[in-house]
């Protein structure tokens, strides 16, 4: 299995194989490096109008700026990707069969049969679009960049009957076939290939790749390493020897530098927060009555419910909600997440002044921990003691270690969990909710016990701060929450068209009694999210509800504290 070694100065290695006979340029039926084939972009350009270069450099800008690449890697990828291999198209889409998940039974997951010939080499079809780009198409060299420049291309239908491009000029350079050696072919060009020299931002950087064919290489090495481990999460997750530093797309955090906090720690610093202990609340912040609970609950929940387990990014470790784009996303609500932070500052600086022998505390520790103690007050409160389980060791990231535009797509735009719905949002609150508690790698009962705590601690995110809070007794840790829904004596109505804020009403006298949300009347309505409720509206089920939502908070806090595992 020959390869080939692209290396730059930061010591990261890219391995593209050529694999004689099943690989990019010979028989097999995958694309591997048509990105713009795995991607929502369409390599004939917009499907709603004839292939435009312009159009089709908005959607690739689109689609990339998801995948948290800016231009300068966007085009990295596709120029390096194309450089590579080629595309396969020998026949319409009216020859392919339909996809595993729609063949028949008996196909026992294979899709796309293709009825073209023999189905496979010269006959191969799968992106619907054929040829290659290069002269070389097994080889890394400048050629991709060169002949966008080199040649004026012209539109045609290729025999996939896919709209693509090839050189006016009759006497362009051609490349070998990739099955006759006897046979040579026009080069080839996707609409999407043309938008990186007529997009002018794309131009710009494709005209310092064609110059400086070294930072090219070097550009494609670190693009493609960031493609094919972004979703690995950061490099604490990460084995073995070859594990470069920690690029910035990976969320890096510094390493922990001090001696921890202890239990007698844990418990001064939570009184500190809890009692207004430090003179610096009592004087400047919350008189002497310290942080209010549903606040403190908030701040730990806005922190580590960033956490993605598709990618592993977000979570409580890092404290990136001290710094932009978090700490001003409307459903954190800045203002109150200012003052939060601020006292939570001044415990920090007052805790670590007096210790002795290098122990500290982060803000990271800080936020999670007044969370904890919000949650045993507010349990205390409801006649149940409970100890949640802290463990410290998160530390606190800075913004030269945070890229603001890529870790801005971890804004929720909805968050159930504190009730809180976004402006023009096209799905249901629901809907939204159970997503959210997929990426936090959350249980149906996980789910539904942690909205029910949420809402008796008063931890709601959206204007109404009585949305859902349906208990006589906010602030404490209770199952009122699923009492109340589920009471029989309540009948609800839709307050306006949207469905979307809903009003209960004693089903006899007619007063209105609580305010909900969608994503709170779910738990009464679906019969699954029903069943769980009803367990933990049972009068026996009080102190069980309170451990069970100790066990749900405690998962979503230490989600990315892969060093627990």
């Amino acid at each position: 299995m020959p390869t080939a070694t692209l290396t730059n100065p930061s010591g990261l290695s890219l391995w593209v194989l050529f694999v004689s006979n099943c690989c990019l340029f010979t028989s097999t039926n995958v694309d591997l490096l048509t990105f713009l084939s795995w991607t929502d972009v369409n390599p004939e350009g917009t499907a709603d109008s004839t292939p435009d270069p312009i159009k089709a450099a908005k959607d690739i800008r689109e689609t990339f700026g998801k995948m948290a690449m800016n231009d300068y890697e966007t085009v990295a990828l596709v120029a390096g990707g194309h450089t590579f291999g080629k595309s396969h198209g020998m026949s319409p889409d009216s020859e392919l069969g339909p996809g595993p998940e729609g063949a028949s039974l008996e196909k026992q997951g294979f899709g796309y049969e293709n009825k073209h010939g023999s189905g496979k080499g010269a006959d191969a079809t799968t992106s619907g679009l054929e040829g290659a780009w290069t002269q070389n198409p097994t080889k890394w060299d400048q050629s991709y960049v060169e002949n966008l420049f080199q040649y004026e291309w012209e539109m045609h239908k290729g025999p996939g009957g896919k709209w693509q491009w090839k050189p006016k000029d009759k006497n362009a350079e051609k490349t070998p076939d990739a099955h006759d050696p006897n046979k040579m072919n026009d080069l080839m060009m996707f609409t999407t290939d043309l938008a990186l020299v007529k997009d002018p931002a794309y131009r710009k950087i494709m005209e310092k790749f064609r110059a400086n064919p070294n930072e090219f290489a070097e550009a494609f090495t670190k693009a493609w390493y960031k493609l094919v481990h972004r979703d690995m999460g950061p490099v604490p997750r990460l084995k073995g020897n070859d594990v470069p530093e920690a690029q910035l797309w990976q969320d890096p955090i510094p390493p922990v530098d001090h001696k921890l906090i202890d239990e007698s720690d844990i418990e001064e610093l939570k009184k500190a927060i809890l009692d207004g202990s430090s003179s610096y609340l009592k004087s400047k912040l919350f008189g002497s009555s310290g942080l209010p609970i549903s606040q403190l609950v908030k701040t730990a929940w806005a922190s580590a419910s960033t956490y993605r387990r598709t990618d592993y990014r977000g979570g409580a470790n890092g404290a990136r909600i001290r710094i932009e784009p978090q700490k001003s996303w409307p459903v954190n609500n800045p203002k109150e997440l200012s003052t939060v932070l601020s006292a939570y500052e001044k415990i920090q600086k007052d805790f670590n002044a007096k210790q002795s022998g290098g122990k500290k505390v982060s803000i990271a520790d800080l936020i999670v921990l007044g969370g904890c103690g919000a949650i045993e007050q507010a349990a205390r409160d409801a006649g149940i003691d409970v100890q949640v389980p802290f463990t410290p060791g998160r530390m606190d990231a800075t913004e030269e270690q945070t890229d603001a535009e890529s870790f801005d797509v971890l804004e929720p735009k909805a968050d159930a969990f504190r009730n809180y719905y976004g402006q023009g949002l096209k799905r249901s609150a629901e809907e939204m909710m159970v997503d959210r508690a997929s990426l936090l790698g959350l249980t149906a009962p996980e789910m539904t016990v942690l909205v029910g705590g949420m809402r008796t601690l008063g931890a709601v995110a959206c204007e109404d701060p009585e949305m859902g809070v349906l208990t006589k007794k906010p602030r404490t840790l209770s199952n009122d929450f699923f009492v109340n829904l589920l009471d029989m004596s309540t009948t609800w109505k839709a307050v306006d068209d949207s469905e979307n804020t809903f009003v209960g009403s004693d089903r006899s006298t007619g007063k209105q009694m609580w305010k909900a949300s969608r994503a709170d009347l779910i738990f009464g309505h679906n019969s699954e999210l029903r069943a769980i409720a009803e367990y933990y509206a049972c009068d026996d089920a009080k102190e069980k509800f309170v451990q069970d939502f100790v066990k749900a908070w405690t998962k979503v806090m230490d989600a990315d504290r892969y060093e627990l595992e």
